[in-house]
């Protein structure tokens, strides 16, 4: 698995202060794409145990929310495994963390594929669909298009049926 950046206490990649790793590599090359340098599976660089240890020195900090996959396409079919992975060893060592992800496929396409199925059910949050720049709408909260959705995975897997993620109330 290849990334390109880390980026430390980012507000616009899903709910809270996070950490996001921007993934290497994405099949969809959407007109408009915010990133087309990591539309590239080779490109960027390793992701090896010293950017691991990094990721990990920042989800460890109590004021971190979680960690959002995106790119590139943390989806894409040579990103997937690796993704899953890490998510596994996230969620056993930061159980209160949330895990957000980004793709360009949709929930249905995928939901039903194995290799898909158990990465899903370890994430928290979907943000699906491409990006299309006809639908695109700067006052939208984390996603660049109108068609793309936020969805809330686990109760979208209990429900069977896509049950849209909405943030929660504060105290």
């Amino acid at each position: 698995m290849r990334y390109h950046n880390i980026t430390k206490d980012d507000m616009l990649n899903g709910d809270g202060l996070r950490a996001v790793l921007w993934l290497a590599g994405c099949e969809h090359h959407c007109k408009g794409c915010q990133n087309p340098i990591t539309w590239d599976p080779k490109g960027g660089i390793e992701f090896d145990e010293a950017a691991k240890a990094e990721l990990f020195e920042l989800l460890e900090k109590d004021h971190i929310s979680g960690i959002t996959f995106s790119g590139g396409d943390p989806l894409a079919p040579y990103n997937a495994p690796e993704v899953r992975k890490l998510i596994e060893e996230i969620k056993e060592k930061y159980p209160g963390k949330t895990v957000w992800i980004y793709t360009g496929y949709k929930y249905e396409e995928i939901i039903h594929q194995d290799k898909y199925k158990s990465l899903l059910k370890l994430c928290d949050v979907l943000v699906d669909g491409e990006f299309r720049i006809e639908e695109k709408d700067l006052r939208l909260q984390f996603r660049g298009s109108r068609n793309q959705r936020i969805i809330d995975v686990q109760k979208s897997i209990v429900a069977n049926k896509i049950i849209l993620w909405k943030r929660k109330e504060m105290l």
